[in-house]
């Protein structure tokens, strides 16, 4: 089939014009590789941004959880916790660094880490004599966890939290910044975030000190000596004055990507909820999230349509749509790890990733383009119904 409309990407990079003043200003003054004005003045716009104490660029949020496992002294034999519910890239420098992952599942009033599930996990593990290192929380889609319920059970068994706000930078939890209330935050700049550097990440926290030694481990671990001495394995992770300068760029219109995003995700709920069986993913009444992507569940009984239906009905006309993240717990490179889930009989996370459909949310998205793309999901159910002779 020969597609005639224009491709509509998922979250594609918006860029805003700003950035090639500080990639010029890089290249004017030689400064390409890990170091220059652009990283040191990164770090500071998004420390003083989230309201963090500092700040560390590095070249993903992938790199940013593997330098926070590292300070935590996480190595093989230990367990972390982690969000179920969530990309890839969460879980795996935890077997990097040799430990194992335990999966827990996410609750409906956010899709994030469920607390009823979080304290079975940690009850079981703290009568093995073996709590977890760190538990990893994970902001799916923008909207923040409940931090409240987390922090204090983490808290109470003495666990050190990474909050992986890889999709949630210019989101709040009760008016503070989403990847400042773990004893580390992560954010990424793929090319398909909120804002991008093309590739690289950032990783927060209040502990300057932790800080000065995620630079020293993501530069190599070089000794402050003449000649090149090495005393512990460190990394290449450090993120490039060029990379910095885009990212200063983008910084800067970071509230209205959030405005142009929330509006995306007000307009398609008001358009499509009237469906029968179309549910949106909800937001917390303390939080405010920047909706990166436009996510919603299909009740199949109720709608006459699958998500599954939906999606092929997308991709036919050059629309990328993507089903929620599959559970890490049910993915071959982790079967057979624990995963504690949030019903007494079965697994929230699964049932969205069954049900869930991403939509396009870029905050370049045109009228026209979002216009396009209800218009097709509406047709899902309109030839739904034409199939059952209803209509």
């Amino acid at each position: 089939m020969r597609l005639t409309s224009s491709r509509i990407f998922l979250s594609p990079p918006h860029m805003t014009g700003n950035e090639q003043k500080y990639i010029a200003e890089a290249f004017a003054g030689n400064w390409i590789a890990p170091v220059g004005e652009n990283i040191d003045e990164f770090e500071n716009e998004i420390a003083e941004y989230t309201g963090a104490k500092g700040a560390v660029a590095v070249s993903s949020g992938t790199a940013a959880i593997h330098l926070a496992l590292s300070l935590l002294n996480i190595k093989r034999g230990d367990t972390v916790f982690c969000s179920s519910l969530t990309f890839v890239a969460t879980a795996n420098p935890i077997v990097y660094q040799g430990a194992e992952p335990v999966f827990i599942d996410s609750e409906p009033d956010t899709w994030n880490m469920s607390p009823l599930a979080l304290e079975k996990a940690l009850h079981y593990a703290f009568l093995d004599g073996k709590l977890p290192k760190a538990v990893i929380i994970v902001n799916l889609y923008g909207q923040s966890a409940k931090y409240d319920e987390l922090l204090t059970l983490c808290h109470h068994y003495g666990v050190p939290v990474i909050e992986d706000a890889a999709e949630s930078l210019g989101s709040s939890y009760k008016g503070i910044s989403s990847g400042t209330f773990g004893d580390f935050g992560i954010y990424s700049f793929n090319g398909n975030k909120i804002i991008t550097t093309s590739g690289g990440g950032m990783l927060v926290s209040d502990d300057l000190a932790a800080l000065d030694k995620v630079r020293y481990l993501a530069t190599q671990a070089r000794d402050p000596a003449i000649h090149y001495q090495h005393s512990v394995v460190g990394f290449n992770y450090r993120m490039s004055n060029i990379l910095a300068g885009i990212g200063r760029g983008q910084l800067q219109a970071i509230e209205k990507r959030v405005t142009a995003r929330r509006n995306i995700f007000d307009y398609y709920k008001e358009q499509l909820s009237p469906l029968p069986g179309v549910y949106f993913m909800p937001e917390l009444n303390v939080s405010r999230t920047n909706r990166w992507l436009t996510a919603l569940t299909i009740n199949q009984k109720e709608a006459g349509v699958t998500s599954n239906q939906i999606l092929k009905m997308l991709i036919k006309h050059n629309i990328e749509a993507r089903p929620v993240w599959k559970p890490l717990h049910m993915q071959p490179l982790f079967k057979g790890h624990k995963h504690f889930s949030h019903f007494e009989k079965e697994s929230l996370s699964e049932q969205l990733f069954h049900t869930g459909i991403c939509l396009p949310s870029g905050s370049n998205l045109t009228s026209s383009e979002q216009m396009r793309v209800i218009n097709y999901v509406k047709e899902s159910f309109e030839e739904a119904l034409n199939k059952e002779g209803i209509v």
